[in-house]
């Protein structure tokens, strides 16, 4: 079962959601990468990986990191300031500058 949490700027009113498994993966047959998500039990059983959603606080970028090879920068600015999207809540907003990503409890999703 995974959980989805939506933040919301305080400053500029924009809105990220997330879910706490990210995206579990395998390698198909031909070395791609193929996602698997609740409830195919089958192909979660395979995954080997995880490729975690993530916002750069610096710049904006919403990008994954791959938990077998994860990212030490952002792929866009080179900046190391990132968060998975799921953790955040009290992160300034990268968007507006002047912002605080807020959990909105209203918006919560289970699948």
């Amino acid at each position: 079962m995974a959980q989805q949490l939506q933040f919301t700027c305080d400053g500029c009113g924009r809105e990220l959601t997330s879910w706490s498994d990210g995206n579990p993966y395998y390698m198909d047959d031909s070395g791609q990468k193929q996602y698997a998500y609740h409830p195919d039990h089958e192909g979660l059983a395979r995954c080997i990986g995880n490729d975690a959603e993530h916002l750069c606080l610096n710049c904006g970028l919403e990008f994954k990191v791959d938990s077998r090879f994860p990212a030490a920068a952002c792929p866009d600015c080179q900046s190391t300031d990132q968060v998975d999207t799921y953790e955040l809540d009290g992160r300034p907003c990268p968007f507006c500058k002047r912002g605080i990503f807020r959990l909105d409890p209203g918006a919560m999703a289970i699948s």
